[in-house]
């Protein structure tokens, strides 16, 4: 007997796409007109542009989380877990519950927007030794080993090991790595005073790039100036230069040089979930091709948008440009496939997703920013203001804007703090222990799991 009377959306990820999607269909839809659920691992949504400042210690991990269950309103449902497979015919997606569980999750509507993973190569031993900037277990992580690192160089007779210890590098000359790499240095440049035994210059942070530009969005000014800003503060910047290999006291760049070091953080670009190939649809650089509404061709139902969709950006003249995989983006695209899964209900018409860029925002710690607001270009003083002004109004709700305000008020009349938390200091937190990407079905695997299961609709 057939007790389900209202379609059922699915939504599949949590990020700035998946919650702004949510909280529009709660708004828009009416209580009886459909079930929604989402998908996630974490009940709450994370403000990814501000995890350097996590890292650095300027923001506490709990200021960028903001729960999903805060709102007095909020009525999806939550399956905690992560989807691993999507049958498209069947409408069916197979999820990995948070204790394990593989369970099939039917839908009549389903929107992707998984985010993606860190995109690595095969070097060798960087999964194993490299550490990740995408999650806030991560970030916390590594401020806990950066200070480690100070640590025990400060109580080491050793000099190879003080130079292993007070070495850093950044692969990835992006806004996550520069960033990275910028707040840190911040933070070890203000530590180091508190550490008589280490002499300052021994500290080296190296930030580094395979591609000729810092940041090419920013533009050839913007650029400089934000590489300028990093070299005067004792960043060594090296472009046109990637990792050769990894290992637990040293790296090898590929222009031939042996840095010993203990810290090796990669940031160098990300790639779409791997749930986007489970489908067995058309891609484009790895993520779903979509219309411009954000649905999937010739399928009823199926939209992906933010870093699963390769959304065609209608702002850009010529065939074949798409959407950068940006916060901006997602949380705009969010919105509008909101409206586009409604019309599909309603029977109306759908909109493609056109946008106006509002510029580009780069915090590198203390005063120093670079931003483009509206093409606008600012440094210094006026760019900090922007970035933190942009940031704190993206945040979604008022204890987080909040919290962000007094951790940037307190760390900059207190200066920084070196505490480390020490809850994770047995646990590893490479690559490889963070993004479970053995974890994904492949189409026939999802297949087979449906057909043998028995799944039926209900």
């Amino acid at each position: 007997m057939n007790t389900v009377t209202r379609p059922r959306i699915l939504v599949v990820g949590a990020g700035f796409a998946g919650v702004e999607c949510v909280r529009r269909l709660e708004r828009k839809l009416n209580t009886d007109e459909a079930d929604v659920t989402l998908v996630t691992p974490f009940s709450y949504q994370l403000y990814l542009p501000l995890l350097p400042q996590v890292a650095s210690g300027v923001l506490t991990p709990q200021s960028i989380a903001v729960s999903l269950r805060r709102s007095k309103k909020y009525r999806t449902r939550i399956i905690p877990g992560g989807a691993i497979g999507v049958d498209i015919k069947a409408k069916v997606c197979v999820i990995r519950t948070i204790n394990d569980e593989i369970v099939n999750e039917p839908y009549d509507y389903i929107v992707l927007s998984p985010g993606s993973i860190t995109r690595t190569f095969d070097i060798p031993g960087l999964t194993d030794h490299a550490f990740g900037m995408k999650t806030l277990a991560e970030a916390a992580y590594i401020r806990d080993h950066v200070i480690t690192q100070l640590d025990l160089a400060d109580a080491s007779d050793d000099p190879a090991e003080k130079a292993s210890r007070l070495q850093f590098v950044v692969v990835g000359g992006g806004y996550a790595g520069t960033e990275t790499a910028a707040c840190l240095q911040k933070l070890t440049h203000a530590a180091v005073k508190r550490y008589p035994r280490i002499d300052p210059g021994l500290i080296k942070w190296h930030l580094i790039d395979i591609a000729p530009k810092l940041m090419p969005e920013l533009g050839d000014k913007l650029g400089r100036s934000a590489q300028e800003i990093l070299t005067k503060r004792g960043i060594d910047i090296s472009l046109g230069v990637s990792i050769a290999k990894a290992g637990p006291e040293e790296v090898t760049f590929t222009d031939g040089r042996v840095v010993p070091t203990r810290t090796l953080i990669w940031t160098a670009g990300v790639v779409a979930s791997p749930l986007i190939a489970t489908l067995g649809a058309e891609t484009v650089r790895g993520r779903l091709a979509v219309t411009s509404a954000m649905n999937l061709p010739g399928q009823d139902g199926v939209f992906a948008l933010g870093d699963a969709g390769a959304v065609p950006d209608e702002a850009k003249e010529g065939d074949g440009a798409i959407c950068p995989p940006t916060a901006q983006h997602a949380m705009r695209q969010g919105k509008v496939v909101a409206d586009n899964v409604i019309a599909t209900l309603r029977n109306q018409p759908l909109k493609p997703y056109v946008h106006k860029d509002l510029g580009l925002v780069v915090d590198l710690g203390g005063k120093d920013a670079v931003s483009k607001p509206l093409g606008i270009e600012l440094r210094g003083l006026p760019a900090q203001v922007v970035a933190r002004g942009y940031h704190w109004s993206a945040l979604r709700t008022g204890v987080a804007k909040v919290r962000v305000a007094t951790n940037w008020t307190l760390n900059a009349l207190a200066g920084d703090d070196f505490v480390r938390t020490g809850f994770q200091a047995r646990k590893p937190a490479t690559l490889k222990d963070f993004e479970y990407t053995d974890s994904y079905l492949s189409p026939e695997q999802v297949r087979d799991r449906i057909e043998g299961s028995g799944t039926q609709e209900p």
